[in-house]
């Protein structure tokens, strides 16, 4: 069991109840964002441009986390969004961060992003399914406060971007090899990103990786663009990421969420691909080595015959390099995270009810990647890569 003082000393998690109460009337203000009106009991925000994200397939929702909360709109409110093309979302949570079900609609306020943003978590592309442009606008109405509080204060986690706090580079980095199941000792490795510095962990990634061996990466995150962007930058400093994008070892597959789409099975036979064509050993990363890469990790660990358990593993070793969750510290968190975010990702792959537990998950994986396109010589191949 994981030390708790040791556990203390890397960080605190923050837990937050974003409730607001409402009183009396709300005088009607504006701002460069839309407007927002209360009278009565209830609550709204009006004549929000939107703007297509396209990374993760939503729509952002042109006023500020700031302001949206200052109107009186907390985490775990129940939300109405009606769009001025006539398409509705009725009665969704607002969040601060992805907490809604595979598929669902959320209004999320996520850390650092420059609006609120509304979107179909994991799921198809919001702009694109409600039939928008960027000549419609929205209005989003309290439906219920305090709603989803329940689910917004057990999903409601942080971390830090100070190496100080984290006991060493690996764990601030996210960095570790994947030896789950039929996967050799050296061949496969999953981090955070090692040349988008966004989080500060960019230089530790990358120096961990250059120590590994690593000689071909798989960029769930970025495009080609992006990419030049971070190497132009003066604090560049990854020069093990350097010497293989230069080289041609870098795939970019500028891969959404969206893990039921027909374009993110695409990319995924892309990047697995790439991966029989080049020598190991290789790294798997998209921006914080999470989410995208949690889910590419685990079919590669279901292909080469890992267990339920071991994958669970590994994927739940994310949550405590981040932000200190393991069974035994935090068994309500861990328990929800596994059944909110892993399950799903492993349904998807199962395809049918099947307990992920008793499932053949070599066998789903197999059939996963067949139905995506991937050549069954391609699939051996990839299997023998890792072995």
């Amino acid at each position: 069991m994981i030390d708790e003082t040791q556990l203390m000393k890397k960080r605190t998690t923050s837990i937050t109840a974003a409730a607001f109460a409402l009183t009396g009337v709300l005088v009607l203000n504006s701002c460069s964002a839309g407007s927002f009106s209360g009278a009565s009991g209830s609550l709204s925000v009006e004549d929000l441009g939107v703007i297509h994200e396209d990374e993760f397939g939503g729509v952002y929702l042109t006023m500020t986390i700031e302001e949206f909360n200052a109107s009186g709109f907390g985490f775990g409110d129940s939300v109405n969004i009606e769009f001025s093309n006539g398409y509705e979302l009725r009665d969704i949570p607002y969040y601060n961060g992805y907490y809604a079900k595979q598929g669902d609609a959320l209004v999320v306020g996520y850390p650092g992003y420059p609006y609120i943003e509304a979107c179909m978590n994991s799921g198809d592309d919001l702009y694109l399914a409600a039939g928008l442009t960027e000549n419609d606008h929205a209005a989003v109405t309290l439906a219920e406060k305090g709603k989803y509080l329940v689910t917004q204060n057990a999903r409601d986690i942080h971390y830090e971007d100070d190496r100080s706090l984290y006991e060493s580079d690996a764990v601030f980095a996210n960095f570790r090899a994947v030896t789950a199941g039929n996967i050799s000792e050296g061949k496969l490795y999953r981090s955070a990103s090692p040349c988008d510095n966004k989080h500060c962990r960019a230089p530790y990634a990358d120096a961990l990786m250059g120590a590994a061996g690593v000689n071909c990466i798989i960029d769930l995150a970025d495009t080609e663009e992006k990419l030049s962007a971070y190497i132009g930058r003066e604090d560049f400093d990854s020069p093990n990421f350097l010497a293989l994008y230069e080289k041609g070892n870098v795939v970019p597959l500028a891969m959404s969420m969206s893990y039921t789409s027909d374009s993110f099975k695409e990319k995924i036979v892309k990047g697995f691909s790439a991966m029989t064509e080049s020598e190991g050993a290789y790294l798997i990363h998209c921006t914080e080595g999470k989410d995208r890469t949690g889910f590419v990790c685990m079919l590669l660990e279901a292909l080469c015959g890992a267990t339920y358990q071991e994958i669970k593993d590994d994927y739940m070793l994310t949550f405590y390099n981040y932000y200190g969750i393991d069974k035994e510290s935090d068994p309500v968190r861990y328990d929800l995270i596994a059944e909110q975010l892993l399950e799903p990702m492993l349904r998807s792959v199962i395809g049918d009810d099947t307990a992920p537990d008793t499932a053949d998950l070599a066998a789903c994986a197999e059939r996963y990647l067949t139905a995506a396109g991937m050549s069954s010589s391609k699939i051996a191949a990839l299997r023998e890569c890792l072995k």
